[in-house]
């Protein structure tokens, strides 16, 4: 039977052995094109139960709900850098990067090619597609947001990473950028009250006025 999800129309017997282990993983690990053939219920029947999984190092992982400064620092972002965006790129939330066969994680905001943007069957983008990631770092997820994620987005070649941090309320900004050589990124700048970038194209937004 298929079962639509905000993922596409899956078919659950594709992935209904794997609810045999749970919540343990199948015995071959989860991969990245797991995600789109996840059931809308979860083992139990539990309603939207995969609506907010990543796949990080063949593992998924659920997000907790976001906090009001989780929110509001990703809108704002976005419609920032929708509103700096030249036209051959486009700014998306909340949508996969496939980074390979057990690395699928969904960041909080992207830059994208704008003709991968545009295409509304796509359930995730490929590194070569993606111009920026942005991560708001929140108390369940700063490992991943501070360790594993930027070192895979960059061993992955995407050129541009910002991690956001909540600082008493206030949004602070670190910026990388990927040393091609290494494959590792550095910090070229933390901004706090107000963030201006050159790239991946010039940018200048409030931070101390994101919409509430």
């Amino acid at each position: 039977m298929n079962t639509p999800s905000d993922r596409g129309v899956v078919t659950v017997n594709d992935v209904s052995d794997a609810f045999d282990h749970w919540p343990a993983p199948p015995p071959q690990g989860w991969t990245a094109d797991d995600l789109d053939r996840l059931p809308a219920g979860g083992p139990n029947g539990e309603p939207d139960f995969f609506e907010r999984v990543e796949l990080i190092d063949g593992a998924l992982v659920f997000a907790a709900s976001q906090t009001r400064f989780h929110q509001r620092v990703l809108a704002g972002l976005t419609v920032g850098l929708k509103t700096h965006a030249p036209e051959h790129v486009a700014a998306v939330n909340r949508m996969d990067v496939k980074l390979g066969h057990r690395m699928r994680p969904c960041p909080d905001v992207l830059v994208v090619d704008k003709v991968a943007a545009d295409d509304d069957d796509r359930a995730f983008y490929t590194p070569d597609e993606v111009h920026l990631v942005v991560e708001v770092v929140s108390p369940e997820s700063e490992d991943r947001d501070r360790k594993t994620k930027p070192s895979r987005y960059a061993e992955a070649g995407i050129t541009h990473f910002w991690r956001v941090e909540n600082n008493d309320g206030s949004p602070v900004v670190y910026v990388y950028e990927l040393d091609p050589a290494t494959r590792v990124y550095g910090l070229t700048g933390i901004h706090h009250e107000r963030l201006t970038v050159p790239v991946p194209f010039p940018l200048d937004i409030g931070l101390g006025n994101l919409p509430r």
